[in-house]
């Protein structure tokens, strides 16, 4: 985790509002699928291959579809795929929640405005005067009488009128006929002439005339102002049709100081570029000005669209830059223009906070305006500002679709909780009950079933959960997602109600949101964390005619043969996940036989501990599909390394890491209030490891020497300490951006396991708890002067049944039961002693 992690999590999950391009075309089009990658025609399509963006930009629509990096590999899959398919993938990846298309550019077999609502939420359309004025022109004049300019422009105006309340905006190509130096003024005599040297070139009409097009400009805009719709002008680079002398936007002075346009908002597109610089000057002096940086992102190379949207933000205010893909003609275009529009945008605003001009929560806000809310205000939509919801903003595309309706081919519905045992269960019905009832309703559930423990389906002595009562499964709409191994399924979490409405205290989910509660609002803070998830591989083997499970393989740490082994089975699971919207950082091979990690990226505290149950489900699954068994339990083999679930945890304040210090100016490089909130982990990890270690198996894992973190105590990235403070690459020198507790693991309730540490943190910011001086070695060579951590789960539970605070912020009555299941575990497992080898089909 870094101090940018927030922002490039934000440019990552924005939804988009794509406001400027053009139809999609059908598979057999003959519109060169070359343009997706340049604005070249003809002969010089060839030299294409050969250029930075191609090159670039091939290998990441390979990588989307799974092809080979070839043009002819894509093609193959583009064909076999169809357009429908590849635009559902291509739009879904990209997140794009509207998109503004003007159809003036006729290719050959474009699909109508209307195909494309079928892929994202809104479709708006920008009328290009233009293509009007011409196809005005190669209609019969009113009478059957030749046109005259009244008879032209009452016609013109009226059309565009009558179009004014079903569209988002007007647009202009002048500068590809006659140049952007519009004359305002321009006579009658002089527009009548423009127009009979049209019609003498007979039909098809195309105009061309420089008069006549300035005699349309100045009609349309007055139109554009009287309806309040902006004004796309084509500016800059484009294909060779275009005089690149006469598309630089200086040439529009006459335009933006004529009064009587004061008010009509234009939007010079494509960056201007390579007038970049003139582009952001005119946005910066004229109150009417905005800007479009499409098509420069992402046709120029990664320098130059960084460079060009750079200039556009010198001195151009943020309220006046708007995101597009200029996409056109192939889905793959609005993929490659969101993907790398993003990277540039997170590139910029990074360079723009780490040079001290912007502070994190004002890139975070120029993110969203960019993206979407300089678009959604300028052209007025409504629709789309309200579908905007920063709840489900992080979700797939299509998932936000389909939170509340029917998924076709879905046939089932799983409704998964996370037991105190930390145990994943589920009911399942199928999706018609589900959409008709079960969503708002729930589905019925004993109490018993949290005081559950690894061994026994029934409620643990001294829970006070029995079989009598029951409370309600309440599906969290805003988890449910298609399963990936399962697609005739979906899968999603539940919270637990007393009854609909009425949160039920023994929810685990409900604890972890009560303690962030408070920290927000005592404190104005939010946890932000990210799991590492490691694991055993298994394979079956017949031992005296019985199934015994053994380890995938017996390579060494990061083993490259490993990798190579086990990629089948990784590739999946890091597809599926992605698959999910859960972000993987890195994977590897760890130390134990057969034994590998999958780091996730980090994100809220709520998102990682729900992001952690899928990614247990979907390793778990993909293994199995494989033939394998995937176990987390943390010591799969006494002789062997453990496996744990180590967490990453950051404080963050209005979106910006507050738990970093600066360089020489805080102690250890942590901020104050990061020092008072690890402190408080700290202090209160004894009784923490009965959320986070809940098993007597999990004890086992956590001794010297092992990297697992043996001893109350925390080290500056010092792997032997159960807290280890962290310098990612890209963490200024000296500082820290957050910490790791490596005493957790896979067989921990993720929600209770965070409730409890934002709990001893609470505690360590309420009484300003400082930190001890941290051990820079091995803490067991010094077990004499460094208390060991409880070295079984009745020393945990003990030390949790004193602490008070714990109890107070998570619950009485939910630490009850805790605590009894804690006691069950430790009893069966006492009394049957090889019952822990069965752990590995539970965990």
């Amino acid at each position: 985790m870094d101090r940018f992690a927030s922002l490039k999590a934000a440019v990552e999950t924005a939804a988009l509002v794509d406001a400027h391009a053009h139809n999609i075309v059908a598979v057999d089009s003959t519109f060169p699928f070359l343009n997706c990658f340049s604005e070249a025609t003809g002969d010089a399509l060839s030299d294409v291959p050969h250029t930075i963006n191609f090159k670039r930009s091939l290998k990441e629509i390979a990588k989307l579809y799974g092809s080979d990096v070839s043009l002819d590999a894509v093609q193959e899959y583009r064909s076999i795929s169809g357009v429908e398919s590849v635009t559902a993938k291509c739009l879904k990846a990209a997140k794009i929640s509207a998109i503004f298309i003007d159809d003036g550019l006729e290719l050959d077999k474009m699909h109508e405005i209307e195909w494309h609502k079928e892929f994202v939420p809104y479709v708006g359309r920008i009328l290009r005067i233009e293509h009007v004025a011409e196809k005005i022109l190669n209609m019969e004049s009113p009478g059957g009488t030749a046109w005259t300019l009244d008879s032209f422009t009452e016609q013109f105006t009226d059309y565009l009128k009558s179009y004014a309340d079903r569209i988002v905006g007007f647009k202009s190509i002048a500068a590809y006929r006659s140049g952007l130096e519009i004359d305002t003024n321009v006579s009658k005599k002089d527009a009548e002439e423009g127009l009979n040297d049209v019609l003498r070139a007979g039909k098809p009409f195309r105009i061309t005339n420089k008069n006549f097009i300035d005699h349309i400009f100045i009609y349309a805009l007055e139109v554009a102002q009287c309806f309040g719709l902006p004004m796309q002008i084509h500016t800059g680079f484009g294909d060779k049709d275009l005089d690149l002398r006469l598309s630089s936007p200086l040439h529009l002075r006459n335009i933006l100081e004529d009064s009587r346009f004061s008010k009509c908002k234009i939007v010079l597109l494509h960056a201007s570029y390579p007038f970049s610089k003139e582009a952001s000057y005119l946005a910066s002096v004229y109150s009417q000005v905005y800007l479009d940086f499409g098509l420069a992102v992402p046709k120029l190379s990664f320098h130059g669209m960084v460079s060009s949207v750079k200039e556009l933000l010198d001195l151009a205010p943020i309220k006046k830059v708007m995101f597009s893909t200029d996409g056109c003609g192939f889905p793959e275009t609005f993929y490659l223009g969101a993907k790398k529009a993003r990277e540039v945008v997170f590139s910029v605003l990074r360079d723009a906070c780490t040079d001290g001009d912007l502070s994190i929560p004002e890139a975070l806000q120029a993110a969203k305006d960019i993206f979407s809310e300089n678009a959604t205000q300028l052209y007025n939509i409504k629709t789309v500002s309200e579908s905007f919801d920063s709840n489900d903003i992080a979700l797939p595309f299509s998932m936000k679709l389909d939170l509340t309706a029917p998924v076709k081919g879905v046939a089932f519905v799983r409704i998964i909780w996370i037991d105190a045992s930390g145990q994943h269960r589920c009911r399942v019905v199928p999706q018609k009950r589900f959409y008709d009832l079960v969503s708002k309703s729930g589905v019925g559930l004993t109490c018993a079933s949290m005081g559950m423990s690894s061994h026994t389906d029934g409620p643990a002595d001294e829970t006070n959960l029995t079989g009598v009562g029951e409370i309600r499964l309440i599906p969290d709409l805003s988890t449910k997602r298609i399963i990936p191994w399962a697609k005739e399924q979906e899968m999603v979490l539940a919270d637990m109600h007393l009854k609909p409405g009425i949160p039920w205290e023994y929810c685990p989910r409900e604890a972890l949101r009560r303690v962030s509660k408070v920290l927000k609002d005592e404190f104005n803070l939010v946890i932000n964390a990210g799991f590492e998830n490691e694991f055993y591989l298994l394979r079956s083997v017949l031992v005296d005619g019985k199934e015994k499970w053994v380890p995938f393989d017996a390579t060494p740490y990061c083993s490259t043969v490993a990798f190579d082994a086990a990629f089948p089975i990784l590739k999946e699971v890091v597809a599926s996940l992605q698959s999910l919207n859960i972000s993987v950082e890195q994977l590897h091979a760890e130390a134990g036989h057969g034994q590998f990690e999958i780091a996730l990226g980090y994100t809220t505290c709520e998102n990682a501990a729900d992001n952690l149950v899928y990614t247990r489900e979907v390793i778990r699954a993909v293994a199995r599909k494989h033939g394998l068994l995937a176990t987390f339990i943390p010591k799969y083999a006494l002789d062997d390394i453990g496996s744990g679930s180590h967490v990453h945890i950051s404080l963050s304040e209005g979106g910006e890491n507050v738990f970093m210090g600066s360089s020489g100016a805080t102690r250890y490089g942590i901020s104050t209030i990061g020092e008072e909130f690890m402190a408080g982990v700290l202090d209160h990890l004894p009784s923490i490891l009965a959320f986070t270690a809940p098993l007597p198996n999990s004890y086992d894992r956590i001794q010297p020497n092992t990297w697992s973190g043996a001893y109350l105590c925390w080290g500056m990235e010092n792997r032997e300490a159960p807290i280890r403070t962290a310098c990612p690459p890209g963490t200024p020198d000296g500082s820290v951006s957050n910490f790791e507790i490596k005493v957790f693991d896979g067989c921990a309730n993720p929600h209770l396991g965070l409730a409890s540490i934002i709990a001893a943190g609470i505690d360590g910011l309420r009484k300003h708890t400082t930190l001890p001086e941290p051990i820079d070695d091995n803490p067991d060579n010094f077990k004499d002067k460094v208390q060991r951590l409880p070295t079984s789960l009745s020393e945990s539970v003990e030390a949790l049944d004193k602490d008070t605070v714990l109890r107070d912020l998570i619950g009485e009555k939910l630490l009850i039961a805790i605590k009894g299941i804690r006691k069950a575990e430790i009893k069966y497992y006492s009394e049957n002693k090889d019952a822990w080898k069965n752990l590995i089909y539970r965990y």
